[in-house]
């Protein structure tokens, strides 16, 4: 007969293989990682410390407690990554398809907690069926615990969630409510009501992926942040994108060594084309200012006419903003202005600088932007700039155009330096639209019109296409050459590392949500 302790180690052992080794063998054959893998490459080496790793469900009905199993479906607890520690919980999606239970959410809980009152980072694996339906109300009540404390700990904590397989139902709600989503592509899923709960209402066709897989996020709802190859690659993503964030908001972000030497950067001289209508990539524009290799572009598959990411200026972590003329010429609209003021509030939160990069030629107009809510939306971005405490500094490349020059960090809403090449042109908007209304009567009365317009728009275009009215006024602090934008960059985020800025006293804004 086995002594007790021999017994619980075996019974343990049992847990940590989720359950059984065939189980297992399934997970593996699907291309994914188990609950212990994952933790095991996303942490430390050796540092992983577990937490509640004996808890069982209390479920007596439906012969659930001839069921039982250490651990019940959900591995958490502590360990560091890349020596800063964090909290972590991985769902075990071959312990009861890895649904909730009452104990399942309890365990979550507690890593939250934890992590809240010791100011460090949350990092939850999501791999569930959802709810587990033989508790009931139990497991929704869990959910919601789960819930109140991603809104706690939101801007307290980075909260960041990989969906590394189903995500369904109420169980969405969590990673919604976190800083950062990842997913994996093809095996990773998230809908509130699944394909045929879609079929019977909708009598739509469509299948899991095409309706809440990687992919479909990455592209069409904008709910993922990053998207991966394999869980492997997620693994690596979460380890890359922690890099850049402090532990806490009361913390500064990581900053590496680095010895400042000739910044000046010759390949940023002809970037901008001959003519202004002509497109050329913003990544181009970030790539020549940031540290080498240093940019981890988020949402890059969605509102692509903006782009985020995190970057690195002579090691200091700074976040970045930037319109993107490859896609409808960079304007502004309902998605990207969504996209981009929640990153700007992240970084807010978490004490990022924010590097804004203008070439904007307003809004886009149409029926389709107003139905949807532009004025609501771009305002969530003009609240976004104005509410940041953190450094900011702007360069405008080429277009700043109208109401949109006000909303991308303008130095009238709160930007501590703004820059602009020579080639940047301020003004309500383009040469040829204010002509046709400035000079409507003299253009109409001319004997060639054609030639009018053309004499009228080379006129307003000397005297408002370009930053130099802008300069005088102070609205911009500096006309700068292309090539040496990193060394002034360098310098200007230097310069403001000590920024000490506060907002009224009150309980919180009411953005235009």
């Amino acid at each position: 007969m086995k002594e007790p302790f021999k017994i619980l180690k075996d019974k343990i052992a049992e847990a940590q293989l989720g359950g059984g080794k065939s189980r297992i063998k399934a997970q593996h054959e699907k291309g994914k990682l188990t609950a212990r893998e994952r933790i095991h490459f996303l942490l430390d080496e050796g540092s992983f410390e577990e937490i509640g790793q004996l808890v069982t469900h209390r479920t007596t009905d439906f012969d659930m407690d001839k069921q039982l199993v250490l651990g019940d479906g959900v591995v958490t607890g502590y360990g560091t990554i890349n020596g800063r520690m964090v909290y972590v919980f991985a769902q075990d999606f071959t312990v009861f398809g890895g649904s909730l239970s009452e104990t399942h959410a309890e365990k979550i809980c507690k890593i939250m907690d934890l992590a809240m009152q010791n100011g460090a980072p949350v990092i939850g694996l999501n791999d569930s069926g959802g709810a587990r339906i033989q508790e009931g109300v139990r497991s929704l009540g869990g959910y919601a615990d789960i819930f109140y404390r991603n809104v706690r700990a939101s801007g307290v904590i980075p909260q960041i969630s990989a969906v590394m397989g189903p995500c369904a139902g109420g169980a969405v709600y969590s990673p919604a409510m976190t800083d950062f989503i990842l997913m994996v592509e093809n095996s990773s899923y998230m809908f509130v009501t699944g394909p045929n709960v879609v079929k019977t209402v909708t009598n739509e066709d469509v299948s899991s992926e095409d309706l809440g897989g990687g992919l479909t996020h990455a592209t069409k709802s904008g709910v993922t942040h990053l998207l991966a190859g394999n869980d492997l690659d997620c693994i690596e993503k979460i380890r890359k994108l922690l890099s850049y964030m402090p532990q806490n908001c009361e913390d500064k972000p990581p900053r590496l060594p680095f010895e400042v030497g000739d910044e000046f950067r010759e390949e940023l001289t002809d970037i901008i084309p001959p003519s202004s209508t002509q497109p050329y990539d913003m990544r181009d524009v970030v790539n020549g200012i940031v540290d080498y290799e240093s940019f981890l572009e988020i949402h890059s598959g969605w509102a692509e006419n903006i782009i985020v990411g995190f970057a690195r200026i002579a090691g200091r972590s700074i976040g970045i903003v930037g319109n993107q003329p490859m896609n409808l010429a960079g304007v502004l609209d309902v998605n990207s202005a969504r996209k981009s003021a929640r990153f700007v509030r992240f970084c807010d939160s978490f004490n990022i600088p924010l590097l804004v990069l203008v070439d904007v030629p307003g809004f886009l107009p149409g029926t389709d932007q107003e139905w949807n809510g532009i004025i609501t939306n771009g305002a969530k971005l003009l609240y976004a700039f104005s509410e940041a405490t953190v450094p900011r500094v702007t360069l405008i490349t080429r277009k700043a155009y109208g109401g949109a020059y006000d909303v991308m960090n303008s130095k009238h809403i709160g930007a501590d330096m703004n820059y602009a090449w020579p080639s940047a042109e301020i003004a309500v908007m383009g040469a040829k639209g204010a002509s046709e209304i400035i000079f409507r009567k003299e253009i109409q009365e001319a004997e060639d019109p054609a030639a009018a317009l053309a004499e009228k728009e080379a006129e307003y275009a000397e005297k408002f296409a370009n930053p130099y009215r802008a300069t005088a006024r102070g609205f911009i602090d500096e006309v700068i050459y292309p090539r040496e934008t990193r060394r002034k960059l360098i310098k200007a985020f230097a310069m403001l590392e000590n920024k000490v800025d506060t907002l009224p006293k009150k309980k919180h804004g009411n953005i235009p949500l």
